[in-house]
């Protein structure tokens, strides 16, 4: 076998899972469990972003001197709508990109597919940091880094499909809730650490530019994009050298050029159709229920008549899955149930903001004095809804799950 590219895969055979199969496949979960963490971290990091742009003042450069105060009052109530669409824009784009990367498996490898995925989260990383260093910074630059930390919505998609082919049917509940687990941590984990690493003047040699606001230093807030760099930079070096493809999960396996460029053929149809889909929502304020199945539809059609030869052949033998009713019910309930776990963890440190800190809506400068720090306790819903997934997975496993 090839050390990267597996063309015997069998691991529903006893004696090669013994032998060969469950050295590599516990390899490339336990590379992939982190990477997967990292992708939700930087995924959903707008859910605390948007509190500290709110908390130092950043107004997109849409405040200037000669405003009356009732002109300036009304733009920070418009400001702060604002902040409310950076983690929606996120969302959206992380659910638009899901639907290629369910297909990415099949045609760029697992390995490829991971490495590209992690590697691509570095473009929002470093883009939040230079973007924190100015409060004036514009509001398109923020929203295009939020529809790219998208990446990291898509990576689970892929994440998870590219796990399912290591391991034997027996064991793939349990598998898949530790990736998808541990996984989802990363959004708990990201809540606690930008608030934490925003206290330190970790990276501030990166840019002297912009660092003041109203005479208060602010290098540190550059952290809370900077810090995921180093992180995200080992995930992707790791899924590189140490993950394989394996011909049960990708059938005509290709060289690393050829998987990485089907993989961001595909990632680029979907960023057109989450673009769309973020101009609808945002730009022209179109009802979000109007939005999602446009952006879907839109996303489909692009897979299926813009891709060549080879990948449209691939993927309409995967399109099979949209004739099956179980497909569809597994979407309803896993819209209601993850679809909340994440939609929560992304709006509920804004929210809570809002109701306790400024929580006089017709001053937006108001500060409650006795507010709670809210960011103490906003991580224990995601941190308890991540523990609980492989217990699922565990049970999956022993009972009959479906």
């Amino acid at each position: 076998m090839s050390k990267i590219n597996l063309s015997t895969w069998n691991v529903e055979d006893e004696n090669f899972w013994n032998q060969t199969g469950k050295k590599i496949a516990v390899k490339n979960l336990w590379i992939s469990i982190p990477a997967l963490l990292l992708a939700f971290a930087v995924w959903i990091m707008w859910s605390i972003i948007a509190t500290k742009l709110k908390e130092f003042g950043f107004n997109f450069g849409m405040i200037t001197p000669e405003m009356s105060p009732d002109e300036v009052t009304a733009k920070l109530k418009e400001i702060n709508s604002l902040y409310y669409t950076l983690p929606a824009i996120a969302g959206l784009a992380g659910a638009t990109l899901r639907i290629p990367n369910s297909f990415l498996i099949s045609l760029g490898g697992g390995r490829n597919v991971i490495f590209v995925t992690t590697l691509l989260l570095l473009i929002p990383a470093i883009g939040v940091g230079f973007a924190l260093q100015n409060v004036n910074t514009s509001y398109m630059t923020f929203a295009i880094y939020a529809a790219l930390s998208g990446f990291g919505g898509g990576n689970f998609s892929s994440s998870m499909s590219n796990i399912s082919f290591f391991f034997p049917k027996r064991m793939q509940g349990t598998t898949l809730g530790l990736n998808a687990g541990i996984g989802n941590l990363g959004v708990g984990v990201m809540q606690k650490t930008i608030p934490w690493v925003i206290g330190f003047f970790l990276f501030g040699a990166i840019g002297a530019d912009g660092n003041k606001i109203f005479g208060e230093a602010i290098s540190g807030l550059q952290n809370a994009g900077w810090v995921w760099v180093p992180l995200l930079s080992l995930a992707a070096i790791a899924a590189f050298f140490g993950m394989n493809n394996v011909i049960t999960g990708t059938p005509k396996l290709p060289s690393t050029i050829q998987g990485i460029s089907k993989t961001l053929y595909m990632i680029v149809l979907g960023l057109v159709g989450a673009g769309v889909g973020a101009y609808m929502l945002i730009g022209l304020q179109i009802n979000m229920w109007i939005v999602l199945p446009v952006v879907v539809i839109l996303t489909l059609l692009l897979m299926k008549f813009a891709t060549p030869g080879d990948i449209k052949t691939n993927l309409n033998k995967q399109f099979d899955i949209f004739k099956n009713k179980q497909t569809w019910v597994m979407t309803i309930i896993y819209t209601m149930t993850f679809g909340s776990f994440i939609g929560f963890s992304a709006a509920f440190p804004k929210l809570s903001q809002d109701i306790f800190v400024y929580s006089n809506p017709n001053d937006p400068s108001y500060v409650n004095p006795n507010a709670p720090n809210f960011l103490m306790w906003v991580f224990l819903g995601p941190v308890i809804g991540a523990l609980i997934r492989p217990v699922g997975g565990w049970f999956a496993d022993k009972i009959n799950s479906g």
